[in-house]
């Protein structure tokens, strides 16, 4: 039975891939510091995962939950571009220094592979689509640059030290157990919650930018597949879906689906609020996955619209408990 150490396994994405390596029947240790996963992501399993509560950036404290791993999917970072202008040196400390104790720690224990969990905004706001592996990188956001950054350590961590690393890509992710709670959450979760309670959502900006937005459920099979795919090793891979969504059409589905409010209110009345567009924010987004085909034997399994279902689903049944919103 392998091993898998996941890092911020206490949230949304982390989380995720928890479950589905218990209902495998691997053995999960789990390292999180909480700050910003969810312990109540874990109440379900956590007498079935070894759970560390260490900081990534502590690496004396870090190095004891590497013994005896065979696989890192490494899923912890400060997440948000918001936040990271916000603070842009907690973005660095966590995203950068944080992955470099990681696969430090990995190297020296022997680990087998290490999946890092990327981000598209590595790409920045080139007009390009879609996004292709191959295409020159310009992140325009603090976050965007700790993520590309971490990036670059895992390849020359590949390179110097014969460490099997490999970067997926991620292309906004959405599902079940994303934060509704925090001005910094996703945008599909902040439209679910506010729906749901009857309030106006905002949109930043004219609501025609658009996502590639990819459903949890195809992130955990990408990290699946890359733990052991041959011809990973090195690379950079994204991983979506290849369709992009407007923020506008993205809220018309929504709006469909949901119905009424937990309230009852009709849903059909409730119009977003638009304001400025923030910094730092990318206006179109698409990846091109044809490497994630080739080299991963990847394909999309959820669709944009029924992950919107599933997620609409999973935040009903759990309405009474969700955090409240932040904006």
């Amino acid at each position: 039975m392998a091993l898998y150490l996941v890092t911020g396994g206490g949230g949304f994405i982390g989380s995720a891939l928890v479950r589905r390596l218990l209902e495998r029947g691997d053995a999960v240790r789990v390292v999180d510091n909480f700050a910003t996963g969810e312990r109540r992501n874990l109440e379900a399993v956590r007498d079935r995962i070894d759970l560390r509560e260490t900081d990534i950036a502590d690496l004396d404290a870090l190095r004891p939950a590497f013994a005896g791993v065979d696989y890192v999917l490494h899923q912890a970072a400060l997440r948000s571009v918001p936040r990271s202008i916000d603070n842009p040196l907690a973005s660095n400390h966590t995203n950068i220094d944080g992955t470099l104790n990681v696969l430090v720690a990995a190297r020296d224990a022997g680990v087998r592979r290490v999946v890092y969990a990327g981000s598209s905004t590595a790409y920045g706001d080139s007009p390009t689509l879609p996004k292709v592996e191959t295409m020159p990188v310009a992140p325009i956001s603090p976050y965007g640059v700790s993520k590309l950054a971490a990036e670059m350590y895992c390849g020359v961590f590949h390179r110097v030290y014969g460490l099997e690393t490999v970067t997926l890509r991620y292309f906004s992710v959405f599902g079940p157990r994303a934060d509704p709670g925090s001005p910094y959450s996703g945008v599909l979760a902040l439209f679910i919650k506010a729906l749901l309670e009857g309030r106006q959502p905002t949109i930043f900006g004219d609501g025609e930018q658009s996502r590639d937005f990819t459903y949890v459920d195809n992130v955990v099979d990408a990290n699946l597949l890359a733990r052991t795919a041959p011809d990973a090793p090195g690379r950079v891979i994204n991983v979506a879906t290849s369709v992009r969504q407007t923020l506008n059409h993205s809220y018309r589905l929504l709006a469909g689906i949901i119905g009424t409010s937990m309230s009852g209110a009709s849903i059909a009345a409730i119009k977003p609020v638009y304001e400025p567009a923030r910094p730092g924010h990318i206006l179109h987004s698409l990846a091109d996955i044809t490497q994630a085909r080739e080299v991963l034997g990847f394909e999309p399994r959820v669709s944009f619209e029924q992950g919107l279902r599933l997620t609409v689903d999973w935040y009903r049944e759990n309405f009474d408990s969700l955090p409240a919103a932040g904006i």
